[in-house]
């Protein structure tokens, strides 16, 4: 038995580098489709709010990479991986997921296709993955500063949607359910743009900005100490992400304007040129209502 799980995680992880190559950021999963490491903070209380600034292993989709080292390490310290996740949201594809569940009892495929005559858009040629229950996955690319968030239903019922924070189970994964595959002729093509009608739903409507005073005994540069050390802890592929994310709760607390060159600075000594850098935190200024 124990070879073969020796063989499964070897061919888990030759998938995984694969997807990589792809310029897909994945992590080794367990055959229960969740993050096969541990939390290193799960004995804490109350857990670390950490997603990886403190260096370990063990924080689910945060540990996301392409670089074949750290993806081997990921899977050498989860040697009963089975599967790999594939992160949703990171550049170059920014990936979303349209998840067609069948365990609901919805005919998730026919409210897509209701939902695509409703509001005038076809789902192009792109990568969709087969799940052992019968669903579907329907790969995305997203535009590279839009924040799509992960919903159950919110579309339509049987309709998921994995998005920022989120991950798809990788196809040639064995779960306890059964084996993750693509529909053939699929699965060398690109994740294709996402229609802009469908992109639209899956953008949730603005709300109210409610800006939270700095208090008066805590300077705001040390208020956005934490945001700055998200960003120095990204890895190559989560760089612009971490940003956007950290710029936006930078917005939203109001040090926004404040705490923009010291992100700035962060950013590019992770690897991010100034001006993608900027550009990035001005696409967070205007998500949130402050450019």
């Amino acid at each position: 038995m124990a070879t073969i799980d020796r063989h499964v995680t070897a061919l888990a992880l030759a998938h995984a580098l694969s997807a990589a190559e792809r310029g897909l950021a994945v992590i080794p999963l367990s055959r229960a489709k969740l993050p096969a490491l541990r939390s290193p903070h799960h004995e804490d209380s109350p857990p670390a709010p950490c997603h990886g600034e403190c260096g370990r292993l063990g924080h689910g989709v945060y540990d996301a990479s392409t670089d074949p080292r750290r993806i081997r390490a990921l899977f050498a310290a989860a040697p009963w991986a089975t599967g790999y996740g594939i992160a949703c949201g990171l550049p170059p594809h920014h990936l979303i997921g349209i998840d067609l569940d069948t365990k609901s009892g919805a005919d998730a495929s026919a409210a897509l296709r209701e939902l695509a005559l409703r509001h005038l858009f076809t789902i192009p040629d792109t990568v969709v993955v087969t799940t052992p229950s019968g669903g579907r996955h329907i790969w995305l690319a997203g535009p590279p500063h839009a924040v799509i968030p992960n919903s159950a239903g919110r579309l339509a019922p049987g309709i998921d949607i994995r998005g920022a924070g989120g991950y798809l189970v990788g196809p040639g994964s064995r779960t306890e359910y059964g084996v993750y595959g693509t529909v053939p002729g699929t699965a060398q093509l690109p994740p294709a743009p996402c229609p802009p009608a469908l992109l639209r739903l899956l953008t949730p409507a603005p709300r109210a900005q409610h800006v939270t005073p700095v208090p008066a005994d805590r300077p705001p540069v040390q208020q956005g100490h934490g945001l700055v050390q998200f960003v120095l802890a990204a890895h190559e592929g989560q760089r612009n992400t971490r940003l956007f994310w950290a710029a936006c709760r930078a917005y939203e607390n109001g040090i926004g304007e404040t705490l923009a060159p010291q992100l700035t600075d962060a950013a590019v000594h992770v690897g991010l040129t100034d001006r993608e850098a900027r550009s990035t935190i001005a696409s967070a200024a205007r998500l949130t209502g402050h450019a």
